[in-house]
């Protein structure tokens, strides 16, 4: 086994395109083109504690993402962090 293809790599490359997949099929069509795009470009090289960050914003659900990054509504402290922020900068460059 390569350095390249160690159990704790395979392991984050799974979840990471897990992670890619769901944020392209959230349910609705504007968080999906957002949070995927997002995604493919920033996961892969998002830290352990980002990838948490990514996964608790989808378990919130994408109208409440969608709010919070239109600045709508304010999301909760625990999930108002680094990531968020990224989603938010990542929109208004689109």
């Amino acid at each position: 086994m390569t350095a390249e293809n160690t159990p704790d790599k395979q392991a984050r490359s799974h979840r990471i395109k897990r992670l890619i997949y769901r944020a392209s099929y959230t349910g609705m069509k504007e968080t999906d083109l957002l949070l995927g795009q997002f995604a493919k470009r920033y996961l892969p090289n998002s830290s352990d504690a980002e990838l948490d960050e990514f996964q608790a914003l989808l378990d919130a659900g994408d109208p409440n993402i969608f709010a919070w990054v239109r600045g709508d509504s304010q999301p909760p402290a625990n999930l108002d962090g680094v990531v968020l922020a990224q989603i938010r900068k990542f929109q208004s460059e689109l």
